[in-house]
């Protein structure tokens, strides 16, 4: 059985479909997989205090589902992780701490210590995409992160934060080998 794959935007976001998401759902899609793509509550801030149950409640993220989270998303998909099984998890320019910006700290991301034993215990895979000259996100959050998980790490070239992009083939093709076993 092939995994549903649940995608997790980012903030200040007002319609899921930016950049390479469609792509992204609609190549998934052709190959039979299930997917979620939607548009999260509460999506401009995007506070925890609604996306996490959100995931929960109405997409009902579980063992069977990978996550795949673009930036706020991907700091969602890894709180969603500590007390929350699921499959896996590919995290597209995530960050641990709330960057001293003002929007990251009213999300409530950042107000507790992260469990990371707990994030690699709840799920069998963990991605890590980022570019290699990221404006927004310091090099350093993505070594951090990719070390607490010993996540799988993909830094691309020239991809800054992934917004300019309308296809994302290296995700793609993960997703289709990870996915297929």
């Amino acid at each position: 059985m092939k995994p549903r794959i649940i995608y997790i935007h980012g903030n200040q976001t007002t319609h899921w479909s930016f950049a390479w998401a469609a792509w992204l759902k609609q190549e998934l899609e052709k190959k039979g997989y299930i997917t979620f793509f939607e548009t999260f509550p509460d999506s401009i801030i995007a506070r925890c205090e609604y996306w996490l149950p959100f995931l929960k409640d109405h997409v009902k993220a579980g063992e069977h589902d990978v996550l795949v989270g673009w930036s706020t998303g991907a700091v969602a998909a890894l709180r969603y992780a500590e007390t929350n099984r699921i499959l896996g998890s590919v995290l597209i320019s995530p960050s641990y701490t709330d960057l001293d910006d003002e929007m990251e700290k009213q999300g409530g991301y950042f107000t507790t210590p992260w469990d990371w034993q707990s994030i690699k215990k709840n799920q069998k895979q963990i991605a890590l995409f980022y570019g290699d000259d990221d404006p927004y996100i310091p090099q350093e959050q993505f070594e951090f992160i990719a070390k607490q998980l010993t996540a799988r790490t993909m830094k691309i070239r020239g991809a800054k934060h992934f917004i300019e992009q309308n296809t994302f083939p290296e995700l793609l093709a993960y997703l289709l080998e990870v996915c297929s076993h």
